[in-house]
């Protein structure tokens, strides 16, 4: 792709951007290292290097560092998160009495000035429906991390040769109407038992899984979490006048995000 002309050359040039800045960060680190006393990814990845120097078959080496810089904190850190907190704003608009009961659990479990963890989950039981609900309806991927057949493989009759390049696809189990009693409508209740009680779903999957599944999925299930919970304490959501609904349908790219939409943030300060 480096030497046939087009828009993609775009991207690739803003790739290298990240992966330069992604590079200077590491010989920052090299320069000031912390070995004795870790302080971020970086430093806790230079230890691990050092710790596996004399082990073959370690994959801990600078190439790498970058590329999981790159993964973690511009790709699964700020796109997924971003995307994901577009479509929860778009559907909590689309559902005001969602949003309502979402804010309702909130006040009544915390005081307006507490702050809030990732682990004050388990004090939100149908928030945190509502969060993985949204995952499940508006999954950012159409198709989870690529595998390759390391020999040749017969699945259902079929032959997969060795070397074959494998990308899972997510709906075919996130849109299942095996799995799920209404697979295409916002429903909290997938998530929630009898009782009212959050409980994981089996085939729960927008982030793949097994080894290959996305490095940034602790990171995203954070950030999506205290982003959301800080902006619904803060602001309700409404539709602009004259405009009955937001459009739910994604825009397929890279990514499924939304269509530019408006919203109306009420603050909900005294």
């Amino acid at each position: 792709m480096k030497y046939i002309p087009g828009p993609h050359k775009d991207a690739l040039a803003s790739i290298e951007v990240i992966n330069s800045f992604a590079k200077q960060e590491v010989e920052k680190h090299k320069e000031s290292s912390s070995l004795h006393k870790p302080q971020d990814f970086i430093d806790h990845y230079f230890l691990q290097m050092e710790k596996s120097k004399n082990d073959p078959n370690s994959t801990y080496n600078e190439e790498n560092l970058v590329q999981c810089i790159c993964d973690f904190f511009f790709f699964a850190g700020t796109k997924t998160t971003f995307t994901l907190l577009m479509w929860a704003l778009l559907l909590l608009t689309n559902h005001p009495d969602i949003q309502e009961k979402v804010q309702k659990e909130i006040e009544e479990a915390f005081s307006s000035s507490a702050s809030i963890s990732y682990q004050d989950r388990k004090k939100l039981p149908y928030t945190n429906a509502v969060i993985h609900e949204m995952q499940h309806l508006k999954s950012i991927f159409l198709v989870g991390v690529s595998r390759q057949s390391t020999k040749d493989v017969k699945l259902r009759g079929y032959l997969i040769p060795k070397r074959t390049m494998i990308f899972p696809d997510l709906c075919s189990v996130l849109l299942d109407p095996g799995q799920w009693e209404t697979p295409e409508e916002f429903n909290p209740n997938h998530f929630l038992d009898k009782d009212g009680k959050f409980t994981e779903r089996e085939a729960f999957l927008p982030f793949g899984i097994g080894q290959r599944a996305c490095v940034g999925e602790q990171l995203v299930r954070i950030e999506i979490f205290i982003f959301l919970i800080n902006l619904l304490r803060a602001f309700s959501f409404r539709l602009p006048e004259g405009v009955k609904k937001l459009n739910e349908a994604p825009v397929i790219n890279l990514t499924m995000h939304p269509h530019p939409f408006k919203l109306c943030a009420i603050s909900r300060k005294p």
